[in-house]
Protein backbone atom coordinates (compact mmCIF):
# COMPACT_ATOMS: atom_id res chain seq x y z
CA UNK A 1 0.00 0.00 0.00
CA UNK A 2 1.10 3.60 -0.53
CA UNK A 3 -0.07 6.95 1.35
CA UNK A 4 -2.81 6.80 4.07
CA UNK A 5 -4.99 9.83 4.42
CA UNK A 6 -6.80 9.94 7.50
CA UNK A 7 -8.53 13.21 6.59
CA UNK A 8 -10.77 13.89 3.73
CA UNK A 9 -9.56 17.81 3.99
CA UNK A 10 -6.11 16.52 3.26
CA UNK A 11 -4.71 18.70 0.37
CA UNK A 12 -2.77 15.90 -1.11
CA UNK A 13 -6.29 13.62 -0.66
CA UNK A 14 -8.31 16.40 -2.05
CA UNK A 15 -5.55 17.41 -5.19
CA UNK A 16 -6.21 13.93 -6.42
CA UNK A 17 -9.10 15.83 -7.67
CA UNK A 18 -7.49 18.66 -8.65
CA UNK A 19 -5.17 16.80 -10.77
CA UNK A 20 -6.66 13.88 -12.60
CA UNK A 21 -6.68 14.51 -16.21
CA UNK A 22 -9.98 12.77 -17.81
CA UNK A 23 -12.16 10.49 -15.59
CA UNK A 24 -12.71 10.26 -11.81
CA UNK A 25 -15.19 7.26 -10.68
CA UNK A 26 -16.06 6.02 -7.15
CA UNK A 27 -18.05 2.93 -6.20
CA UNK A 28 -20.38 3.73 -2.96
CA UNK A 29 -21.20 0.13 -1.20
CA UNK A 30 -22.29 1.62 2.03
CA UNK A 31 -25.53 2.08 3.46
CA UNK A 32 -24.77 5.12 5.68
CA UNK A 33 -21.47 7.55 5.80
CA UNK A 34 -21.14 9.79 8.93
CA UNK A 35 -19.39 12.06 7.52
CA UNK A 36 -18.93 15.69 9.76
CA UNK A 37 -19.97 17.50 6.42
CA UNK A 38 -23.42 16.30 6.33
CA UNK A 39 -24.71 15.64 9.65
CA UNK A 40 -26.54 19.18 10.12
CA UNK A 41 -28.46 18.75 6.55
CA UNK A 42 -29.26 14.89 7.62
CA UNK A 43 -30.47 16.06 10.89
CA UNK A 44 -32.67 18.46 8.81
CA UNK A 45 -33.91 15.88 6.44
CA UNK A 46 -34.57 13.05 9.23
CA UNK A 47 -37.01 16.23 10.99
CA UNK A 48 -39.04 16.78 7.79
CA UNK A 49 -37.51 19.91 7.51
CA UNK A 50 -36.76 22.01 3.89
CA UNK A 51 -33.36 21.77 2.53
CA UNK A 52 -30.71 24.16 3.66
CA UNK A 53 -27.37 25.58 2.45
CA UNK A 54 -25.47 22.23 2.32
CA UNK A 55 -21.94 23.67 2.11
CA UNK A 56 -20.45 20.09 1.22
CA UNK A 57 -22.57 19.72 -1.54
CA UNK A 58 -22.35 23.02 -2.65
CA UNK A 59 -18.57 22.88 -2.92
CA UNK A 60 -18.44 19.30 -4.55
CA UNK A 61 -21.02 20.89 -7.08
CA UNK A 62 -18.89 23.54 -7.89
CA UNK A 63 -15.93 21.25 -8.39
CA UNK A 64 -17.76 18.69 -10.54
CA UNK A 65 -19.68 21.72 -12.57
CA UNK A 66 -16.10 23.04 -12.58
CA UNK A 67 -14.17 19.73 -13.66
CA UNK A 68 -16.84 18.92 -16.49
CA UNK A 69 -16.47 22.14 -18.05
CA UNK A 70 -12.79 21.31 -18.49
CA UNK A 71 -13.87 18.06 -20.38
CA UNK A 72 -13.36 15.77 -17.07
CA UNK A 73 -15.55 13.05 -16.34
CA UNK A 74 -16.86 12.48 -12.28
CA UNK A 75 -19.48 9.30 -12.15
CA UNK A 76 -20.53 7.20 -9.20
CA UNK A 77 -22.03 4.03 -8.90
CA UNK A 78 -23.77 3.35 -5.53
CA UNK A 79 -24.51 -0.35 -4.76
CA UNK A 80 -28.27 0.70 -2.11
CA UNK A 81 -30.25 -1.79 -0.69
CA UNK A 82 -33.82 -1.82 -0.68
CA UNK A 83 -35.53 -0.73 0.86
CA UNK A 84 -33.53 2.21 1.26
CA UNK A 85 -32.10 3.43 4.66
CA UNK A 86 -32.92 7.24 5.51
CA UNK A 87 -29.27 8.16 4.61
CA UNK A 88 -29.67 6.90 0.98
CA UNK A 89 -32.65 8.44 0.44
CA UNK A 90 -31.31 11.60 2.25
CA UNK A 91 -28.55 11.42 -0.16
CA UNK A 92 -30.59 10.68 -3.53
CA UNK A 93 -33.03 13.70 -2.17
CA UNK A 94 -30.74 16.40 -0.83
CA UNK A 95 -27.29 15.36 -2.74
CA UNK A 96 -27.62 13.44 -5.93
CA UNK A 97 -30.28 15.80 -7.56
CA UNK A 98 -27.76 18.70 -7.32
CA UNK A 99 -24.49 16.83 -8.05
CA UNK A 100 -26.39 15.54 -11.59
CA UNK A 101 -27.40 18.92 -12.13
CA UNK A 102 -23.56 19.95 -11.96
CA UNK A 103 -22.74 17.33 -14.43
CA UNK A 104 -21.93 14.27 -12.29
CA UNK A 105 -22.80 10.78 -13.68
CA UNK A 106 -24.68 9.38 -10.78
CA UNK A 107 -25.71 5.80 -11.24
CA UNK A 108 -27.47 3.46 -8.93
CA UNK A 109 -27.23 -0.77 -8.21
CA UNK A 110 -30.09 -1.29 -6.54
CA UNK A 111 -30.59 -5.04 -4.58
CA UNK A 112 -32.49 -6.31 -2.14
CA UNK A 113 -31.71 -6.20 1.56
CA UNK A 114 -29.35 -9.03 2.42
CA UNK A 115 -28.72 -9.36 -1.37
CA UNK A 116 -25.59 -7.77 -3.04
CA UNK A 117 -24.48 -7.57 -6.80
CA UNK A 118 -22.24 -10.58 -8.04
CA UNK A 119 -18.66 -9.67 -8.58
CA UNK A 120 -18.84 -6.32 -6.53
CA UNK A 121 -16.69 -5.48 -3.13
CA UNK A 122 -18.49 -4.56 -0.52
CA UNK A 123 -15.91 -1.07 -0.24
CA UNK A 124 -15.79 1.84 -1.45
CA UNK A 125 -12.81 3.50 -3.87
CA UNK A 126 -12.34 6.01 -5.70
CA UNK A 127 -10.38 5.46 -9.57
CA UNK A 128 -8.62 8.49 -10.86
CA UNK A 129 -7.89 7.77 -14.66
CA UNK A 130 -8.18 3.81 -14.67
CA UNK A 131 -5.03 3.99 -13.30
CA UNK A 132 -4.87 5.84 -9.52
CA UNK A 133 -6.59 3.54 -6.72
CA UNK A 134 -7.89 4.68 -3.26
CA UNK A 135 -9.41 2.38 -0.96
CA UNK A 136 -12.01 4.62 1.07
CA UNK A 137 -12.26 2.90 5.14
CA UNK A 138 -14.60 3.48 6.80
CA UNK A 139 -16.25 2.22 10.27
CA UNK A 140 -19.37 0.24 11.05
CA UNK A 141 -21.43 3.45 11.26
CA UNK A 142 -20.17 5.20 8.21
CA UNK A 143 -17.34 7.13 9.69
CA UNK A 144 -14.50 8.09 8.02
CA UNK A 145 -11.56 6.07 8.86
CA UNK A 146 -8.82 6.45 5.96
CA UNK A 147 -7.78 6.43 2.50
CA UNK A 148 -5.17 4.20 1.32
CA UNK A 149 -3.57 4.98 -2.04
CA UNK A 150 -2.98 1.61 -3.32
CA UNK A 151 0.34 1.01 -5.88
CA UNK A 152 -0.04 -2.82 -6.51
CA UNK A 153 -1.09 -2.67 -10.45
CA UNK A 154 -3.48 -6.32 -9.91
CA UNK A 155 -5.75 -4.37 -7.78
CA UNK A 156 -5.93 -1.24 -9.66
CA UNK A 157 -6.87 -3.74 -12.66
CA UNK A 158 -9.21 -4.92 -10.78
CA UNK A 159 -10.64 -2.03 -9.91
CA UNK A 160 -11.47 -1.22 -13.07
CA UNK A 161 -13.18 -4.47 -13.82
CA UNK A 162 -15.09 -3.77 -10.81
CA UNK A 163 -16.11 -0.09 -12.21
CA UNK A 164 -17.17 -1.82 -15.45
CA UNK A 165 -18.89 -4.48 -13.88
CA UNK A 166 -21.04 -1.72 -11.53
CA UNK A 167 -22.10 0.20 -14.39
CA UNK A 168 -22.93 -2.33 -16.12
CA UNK A 169 -25.29 -3.64 -13.19
CA UNK A 170 -26.60 0.11 -12.38
CA UNK A 171 -29.32 2.45 -13.85
CA UNK A 172 -28.94 6.54 -14.18
CA UNK A 173 -29.99 7.89 -11.15
CA UNK A 174 -32.46 9.72 -13.12
CA UNK A 175 -33.77 6.57 -13.77
CA UNK A 176 -33.95 5.37 -10.88
CA UNK A 177 -35.43 8.51 -9.19
CA UNK A 178 -37.95 8.72 -11.68
CA UNK A 179 -41.54 8.32 -9.74
CA UNK A 180 -40.11 6.96 -6.47
CA UNK A 181 -42.55 9.02 -4.36
CA UNK A 182 -41.00 7.80 -1.23
CA UNK A 183 -37.33 8.65 -2.35
CA UNK A 184 -37.55 12.62 -1.15
CA UNK A 185 -38.40 11.61 2.57
CA UNK A 186 -37.32 9.52 5.52
CA UNK A 187 -39.08 5.85 5.75
CA UNK A 188 -39.31 6.97 9.69
CA UNK A 189 -38.65 3.70 10.50
CA UNK A 190 -35.31 4.70 12.55
CA UNK A 191 -33.13 2.89 9.67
Amino acid sequence: MGTIFTSLSDPEFQRLFDDFRYTAYRLEALQVYGVPYEMAEFARFQAGEARGEFPGIARWADRVARGVRAGKRFHRVHVVTEPLSDYVRFECAWAYRHTVAAGEDVRIAAVPEGQWPDGLPRFDYWLFDSSVLVRMNYADDGTFVSAELVDDPEQVVQANAWRDQAVHLSVPFAEYAAGFDGLMRPARTGS
